[in-house]
């Protein structure tokens, strides 16, 4: 009797863990900026999986400890050792089954939401020695190429290749494609009829693909609201498919410490109907081109404002571009 309500009080106690920690998973939705992407909604999920798993695991480690405390401390003044363990292969076999169960499916579902974003263009690329003209005209030329061929294909694979590229792209159907160009200390955004701006419009409930483009150093784009913070790398072109589900005014922010104006790198991305989306377009197509607003630049041509000069060496910051479109006002929403 007294064994079956030591199973009884067990099998509640795991009832109730199950319950507590699936309520804390839930919580965990709360603690992350707003989804602005179906894809968010997938990381969104994934994430408030690991928190219940991790809550069911303390909590269920902390009542064992418990447990053991008020049911199997030693009497006072015993110093004698318990009596020794031995294994249980079918002990062994659950934790070890169970949790490779486990991170074989958190594999699978961050590899999901990998092929939802579509990232293409992180193959990569080794350099072989070639003299240096071959090697520049065949580095361009796999550049200029729109898709790669997997290594081992005969047409991807000159005489004398300079780069050896392992990569395998499918592109993933999209509405339209955004050019996205990052360099010190500035974003530019260009669109299909040759729109340029400093800020990026994104029709909701349509796949928009962004082609990422690094114009000097490592940078990262990062939008919070769409749990993407994907690596920009000089050199190549990288591909992302992304699906806005709500409208709003968000901000993109480079994730990567890139110079002295690092702080200033930042634009704001509007989400908005087809109809508002394409009117915007109409609207900056038919305006005159004008030059760019570059906080960088504007902040490197003031006089220094210290007492002692630091002569410490900072990247001189790129002109602003020749843009159709500029900025919103920082209130407007």
């Amino acid at each position: 009797m007294l064994r079956f309500l030591e199973y009884l009080l067990i099998a509640s106690y795991v009832a109730v863990l199950l319950f507590v920690s699936h309520w804390i998973g839930q919580q965990a939705f709360s603690w992350m900026p707003p989804q602005a992407t179906a894809e968010a909604q997938k990381v969104d999920d994934l994430f408030s999986f690991l928190v219940s798993i991790g809550a069911f695991i303390m909590l269920g480690l902390l009542g064992m400890m418990v447990y053991s405390v008020l049911f199997f401390r030693a009497p006072k003044e015993d110093y004698t050792e318990g009596h020794p363990s031995r294994g249980d292969m079918r002990l062994e076999i659950l934790w070890t089954a169970v949790p490779t169960l486990l991170v074989l499916w958190i594999a699978f579902k961050g590899f999901t939401i990998y092929q939802q974003l579509n990232i293409l263009g992180l193959g990569q690329v080794v350099h072989l020695h070639m003299p240096s003209q071959e090697a520049d005209s065949v580095a361009l030329a796999a550049e200029r190429s729109e898709y790669l061929l997997p290594r081992g294909d005969a047409k991807s694979e000159p005489a004398s290749p300079a780069y050896a590229v392992l990569a395998s792209n499918n592109p993933k159907p999209a509405s339209e494609t955004i050019d996205v160009f990052v360099k010190q200390w500035d974003w530019s955004f260009r669109y299909p009829n040759n729109v340029t701006s400093q800020e990026l419009h994104l029709p909701v409930n349509r796949s928009t693909r962004l082609n990422l483009h690094a114009q000097d150093v490592l940078h990262s784009f990062y939008v919070p609201e769409f749990r993407l913070q994907q690596y920009v790398v000089p050199g190549r072109n990288i591909d992302i498919v992304l699906t806005p589900i709500h409208t709003g005014k968000y901000h993109l922010k480079d994730a990567l410490f890139s110079g002295t104006y690092f702080a200033l790198m930042d634009a704001n991305v509007y989400v908005e109907s087809s109809q508002a989306y394409n009117q915007w377009l109409t609207q900056t197509a038919a305006g005159e081109p004008t030059p760019a607003t570059n906080q960088a630049v504007a902040e490197y041509t003031q006089p220094p404002k210290t007492c002692f000069k630091t002569n410490w060496y900072t990247v001189t910051p790129a002109q602003p571009p020749v843009i159709t479109a500029k900025r919103k006002e920082n209130n407007d929403t």
